[in-house]
């Protein structure tokens, strides 16, 4: 294991802050308005707002319970709000309603009454403000707090003692609750300082979690972040143990400048403002902040957009028109490398978002995050937009043939068309580089590709359009290479196909090349994402990512600190082998633990508390001779006592064939196949039918293992990985039987940090123990 999912209960140190705390208040909204929330001070916090219709409404909010922590950082639920006393100062500029407004800011307080039922309180806060609308102080008794517009005829208390959240309601002038478009979008920005809380639950305690600097690097998404204050998701990947190179994935939905386009009847991106200014502002402190702490940002952006604010000439088409849409609710699209409008929009939006980084310290870095011609589960190519199709026929004076579905490519004709889409998009992302290292000279440029989408078995053409040519060595600086599908699946095979494909036709060294493990939709998904960062890690590659910080703080994602050689530091194997003469003198062999209770009738409860046995073993009894003392001492020093592990052969259990026989193919069943699966771990079974026990075998010696599919005892398609893996090059169909026959040694460590041995006493017949006791490597 190279992780830990930690929960909050996991907390081993703890920290006190005070309730409000300006670190961990979010924002939040309806789209398109955007709205973000920065820390401006270590008592204050700012929202930046831009409202494009007269409905719109921004919520500053406070929750009693950390939901976006990570649990070693959270801070304790804590819904009482008793004798709690909340002050500070409003500030208001621009378009934001003021406090003395007949609609300005209300403080919503969500929880529960008296008897237990869930309702809500609307606090006008200029009933408990001092100064004029736009400048004020604010005091906020929860003792003494009531809803209601008009005090005390309308007051409705507060009842204090279950409190879920709270937030401040921010509008535009002239909100009106409709829908209608604003004459054009407004910005302001409302600062809230000096926040003072007071009163016997005015602290909560907080995980105060710090872990040791890391190899492992951690990549951002503001899709799933925009809400929270870069203060708060910074520090808190520094205390992770993150260090270094941090990718930061701009997104695809809440950073473009909208306009209203009548003619569509949507918000679309605008081209005159490619950041809006709240994207700006948080993006300019987040950087800021990362930068001061040591971390290398990478600014990426995709070729990705929101699809209900993408224009409909920008977005790629299937060959009857459809648009090409992603599985995110609501769904994303992909932008047409042809068309240039999209093209010129997607320029500078790069070059602002480099802009701000360098701007706020930063090297300039960019990375263009999977570009390429979609293609969905259907299977339906899209690249037959408008603009694509015009600028083939220009180019080859011909249309070009319809392809629906990427797996039946089969002529001439339509390789040719994917050749020349590839080409396209080629030209497109290298014009993208262009661009940024123009606006920042020196700009450090990097390419993620993302594998499964791409090297698809079943649909081999479509790496002619989406894996060009044109982003061959040396055209970017860095090649980032992610296959996470392929990773959570058990596909290693995929995996290896990919890195053996994109390196035979792109030519990155391993020196030039990042790997990055995820998405976890699951806390199932961790175990394979460590494995596959540790792997790339032992493969050489420059950087390592973890994909993504959203993910990690979700499932309490924990790396623990991992060599270069991928690794974890603390845990430590010895691939060498115990001395065969004095280990074929042992005694040893498996226990379970069990755990019994005889009740007074004297019949007896049994609780089995091991699945499976362990192998425990006692090597004294193999010493035969001053020489095998020696032996066993220099060993036993070499190995630090129980500080690393070694592999030992059973003399009585060391190969899945019997009786001495030699080993066969066909000795061991290790798994069906499902037509997806590519890994499978070898195993040796004991016992009948009924009482079946599989124990996992993690050191087989490479040279004796046997594989068969469906008794093909020549089959030839696989290779023996790290771990006792059998990894094959296409995944078995559905419901084959793999078998597979091998000898094995057992990992163990000595079970003791002292050995006692003396010379008179084995001339005398007397025996040192050397107990020996098996890890577990599964």
């Amino acid at each position: 294991m190279r992780h830990w999912l930690a929960t909050a209960a996991d907390q081993q140190r703890h920290q006190w802050i005070k309730r409000f705390d300006p670190r961990y208040w979010t924002v939040d909204f309806p789209r398109p308005m955007m709205a973000a929330v920065t820390t401006v001070g270590a008592d204050a916090v700012a929202v930046d707002v831009t409202f494009l219709r007269r409905n719109d409404l921004a919520g500053l909010i406070w929750e009693s319970a950390d939901r976006w922590s990570h649990p070693l950082l959270a801070y304790e639920t804590a819904r009482d709000y008793r004798g709690t006393t909340l002050a500070f100062r409003w500030q208001s500029t621009g378009a934001v309603q003021p406090l003395d407004a007949v609609d300005g800011p209300v403080l919503t307080i969500e929880g529960e009454d008296a008897g237990g039922v869930a309702r809500s309180w609307y606090v006008r806060l200029w009933n408990h403000a001092v100064g004029i609308g736009s400048d004020a102080a604010v005091r906020l008794d929860f003792d003494a707090l009531a809803g209601g517009f008009l005090l005390p005829d309308e007051a409705d208390p507060v009842w204090p003692r279950a409190i879920e959240r709270m937030f401040i309601s921010l509008v535009p002038p002239g909100h009106d609750g409709s829908d209608a478009p604003l004459a054009e979008p407004v910005s302001g920005r409302v600062t809230i300082s000096d926040i003072r809380c007071d009163g016997p639950r005015s602290m909560l305690r907080a995980g105060d979690a710090l872990l040791p600097p890391h190899a492992l690097r951690i990549c951002s998404g503001y899709d799933d972040s925009y809400n929270q204050t870069p203060e708060r998701l910074v520090e808190a990947m520094f205390a992770l143990g993150y260090r270094g190179s941090l990718v930061h994935y701009v997104g695809m939905s809440h950073f473009p400048g909208l306009r209203w386009d009548a003619g569509e009847a949507a918000y679309l991106a605008d081209p005159a403002v490619p950041v809006c200014a709240p994207a700006a502002a948080w993006h300019a402190d987040f950087i800021a902040r990362a930068v001061a702490l040591g971390f290398a940002p990478i600014m990426s952006l995709s070729f990705e957009l929101l699809d209900q604010h993408c224009p409909a000439a920008w977005a790629q088409r299937s060959t009857g028109g459809t648009r090409a849409l992603t599985g995110y609710v609501p769904p994303s699209t992909l932008l047409s490398p042809a068309n240039g409008t999209a093209m010129a929009w997607l320029h500078s939006a790069a070059v602002a978002l480099v802009g701000i980084a360098v701007a706020a310290g930063a090297a300039p870095r960019f990375q263009i995050g999977e570009p390429w011609w979609w293609v969905g589960p259907d299977h339906v190519p899209c690249l037959y937009d408008a603009a694509t199709k015009a600028r083939y026929l220009a180019d080859r004076g011909e249309v070009p043939p319809a392809i629906t579905d990427i797996r039946a490519v089969a002529t001439a004709a339509e390789r040719n068309w994917l050749d020349w889409c590839g080409a396209l998009l080629g030209t497109a992302t290298l014009a993208l580089r262009d661009a940024v290292t123009a606006a920042a000279p020196g700009a450090e440029t990097l390419l993620l590709f993302y594998a499964p989408q791409v090297l698809n078995a079943a649909a081999p053409e479509l790496i002619r359009a989406n894996l060009p040519l044109a982003w061959a060595s040396p055209a970017f600086d860095v090649l980032q290479l992610e296959d996470y599908d392929f990773v959570t699946s058990g596909d290693f095979g995929g995996q290896a196909r990919a890195r053996s494909v994109v390196q035979d036709r792109l030519g990155y060294p391993v020196a030039q090349q990042h790997y990055f493990s995820g998405f976890a939709t699951a806390a199932g998904d961790w175990p394979a994402i460590a494995d596959a960062a540790a792997v790339a890690m032992a493969r050489g590659v420059a950087e390592t990512f973890v994909w993504a910080w959203p993910q990690v703080a979700r499932f309490g994602f924990t790396a623990f600190r991992i060599d270069s050689d991928g690794d974890i530091a603390m845990i430590a194997f010895h691939d060498v082998l115990f001395p065969l003469e004095l280990g074929y003198g042992a005694t040893g062999g498996p226990e379970f633990s069990t755990q019994v209770v005889v009740t007074g009738s004297g019949h007896e409860q049994r609780n089995s508390q091991w699945s499976n046995a362990r192998q425990y073993y006692d090597a004294g009894l193999g010493i035969r001779s001053e020489a095998d003392l020696s032996a066993l001492i220099a060993f036993f020093r070499a190995r630090r006592g129980q500080a690393h592990g070694f592999r030992f052969t059973d003399p009585l259990d060391n190969s899945t064939a019997s009786g001495g026989e030699g080993v066969s193919a066909l000795d061991q069943v290790i798994g069906t196949g499902d037509g997806g699966r590519t890994r499978f771990a070898l195993m040796k079974t004991y016992g009948d039918t009924d009482t079946l026990q599989s124990r996992r075998i993690s050191r087989p010696l490479a040279e004796s293992v046997r594989i068969a599919v469906d008794g093909n005892v020549r089959f030839s398609g696989w290779t023996l990985a790290p771990g006792g893996n059998v990894d094959f090059e296409a995944a078995p169909a559905a419901g084959a039987v793999i078998t597979a026959g091998f000898r094995f040694d057992v990992p163990v460590r000595f079970a003791t940090d002292r050995i006692d041995v003396s010379i008179a006493g084995w001339r005398a017949g007397e025996l040192p123990s050397v107990p020996l006791v098996e890890m577990r490597e599964d």
